[in-house]
């Protein structure tokens, strides 16, 4: 496994990060994936408060135990549950988040944080309330670093003009080359790390039957998915290939693939190792289908 710094913070984080949201309500199977990725070098490994309204973060929190000195552990917080569950509000209030942080260091069975994350966020925020929110925290050791987890170039523009963070969380993949534009050049320029998801499409690009995605058809989906499958070699896997697409670019930290089971465990974390992407290869690719843009949240 190869390991990158997360920004300008003392992170170190592993180039395949394990997305915890994909893990299933099976508290025995979780653990054995969980175990198996550090086994296999993966340090990295990201949650929510959302996700299954705290379990996922009981799981990850309960498996990692005996293993805290070896791992980073991310959360994420404003996106607040309905009393009848009904449903979620945003909510980047101070108050909010301070009493947020308390339930997920319980929930996670630990006295601090690596990386606390903003989920989601508009422009018309209390921006530098959710910034003092998060200050406050690490001054109090609660959390060592904080960034956000965004797909909107205003908001990053705002958060990178105005707060410490440490890093942004943002869907890149083959079929959504947005973040190019701006937002990874913006980042890559103030040292700020990027967190990519969504490196496979939802697993249009691997295994999925083609379907619009974004502002892309169905055949032109259909032709990117079959040729990352023809790029594949017989050491490197369809979703090697669409990892590795993403990892491969400089601005990103670390490809955050979502998990739930020991194949795709296996295949995430061994696409580092696996034959890379020529520069030849990865030309090939972006020419396919023409890149595509953010339409909004621009300014």
């Amino acid at each position: 496994m190869k390991y990158k710094q997360l920004g300008k913070s003392d992170l170190t984080i592993s180039a395949i990060g394990f997305g915890c949201m994909s893990l299933q309500l099976d508290e025995r199977e979780n653990e054995k994936i969980i175990h198996k990725a550090v086994d296999f070098g993966i340090n990295f490994f990201d949650t929510a408060d959302l996700y299954d309204k705290g379990m996922n973060e009981m799981f990850v929190g309960k498996a990692l135990q005996g293993k805290r000195d070896k791992v980073i552990i991310a959360t994420k917080v404003g996106n607040q549950w309905r009393k009848d569950g009904s449903g979620w509000d945003w909510n980047p209030k101070k108050d909010y988040i301070l009493s947020c942080a308390e339930q997920s260091l319980k929930r996670l069975q630990t006295d601090y944080i690596d990386l606390y994350q903003l989920h989601g966020g508009t422009i018309d925020d209390p921006i530098e309330e959710t910034i003092d929110a998060f200050e406050i925290l690490k001054k109090q050791g609660k959390i060592r670093h904080y960034g956000i987890s965004s797909i909107r170039p205003n908001v990053i523009k705002k958060y990178v003009s105005l707060s410490n963070i440490v890093s942004v969380m943002m869907q890149y993949s083959l079929l959504d080359r947005r973040p190019e534009e701006v937002c990874l050049p913006l980042l890559q320029k103030h040292q700020i790390g990027v967190l990519a998801r969504g490196s496979v499409a939802n697993g249009l690009l691997v295994n999925k039957p083609a379907k619009s995605y974004l502002n892309y058809d169905e055949h032109e989906v259909r032709k990117a998915a079959k040729n990352v499958k023809d790029m594949s070699t017989q050491d490197r896997s369809a979703a090697q290939t669409a990892i590795q697409f993403v990892s491969g670019n400089s601005a990103i930290t670390s490809a955050v693939v979502g998990i739930r089971t020991l194949e795709q465990l296996k295949e995430a974390a061994e696409a580092i190792s696996a034959t890379q992407l020529s520069t030849t290869e990865r030309e090939e690719l972006t020419k396919l289908i023409a890149v595509n843009y953010y339409t909004d949240h621009r300014e």
